[in-house]
């Protein structure tokens, strides 16, 4: 499976550069979802987003990671590392993927799939 698009980054860059432009806080919206992200951490290439999942009462993830123009979860095979509501555990994160301790997922990754809002 590939999962590295950076070949497409021409193709991508509208998407590329709406993402960098967002801010903590933000709302984002991913064509394969119904329901919006919140942005909760960022750096210049990654970017974390948390939905509540409320049949379980926690929440869904994903991590933007802009050099492979993909979304997915961390390669840990236990899940999270890090608690996502201490933002020391989250700068943690954002670390530790910038330093490629961690990464998104080869496997459980898509292509980068954001909506971009239309300035009507």
């Amino acid at each position: 499976m590939h999962s590295d698009y950076s070949n497409l980054k021409e193709q991508y860059q509208e998407m590329i550069n709406y993402c960098k432009n967002l801010k903590v806080g933000d709302k984002i919206k991913f064509q394969q979802e119904k329901q919006r992200y919140k942005v909760i951490a960022k750096s210049d290439r990654f970017i974390i987003c948390t939905k509540p999942f409320n049949p379980k009462r926690t929440f869904l993830y994903s991590i933007i990671d802009l050099q492979r123009i993909v979304r997915g979860t961390v390669n840990l095979v236990f899940g999270l590392a890090w608690d996502f509501d201490i933002p020391e555990e989250l700068q943690q994160c954002i670390n530790e993927l910038e330093s490629s301790e961690v990464e998104v997922s080869h496997r459980n990754c898509v292509l980068l799939d954001v909506e971009i809002p239309t300035n009507n």
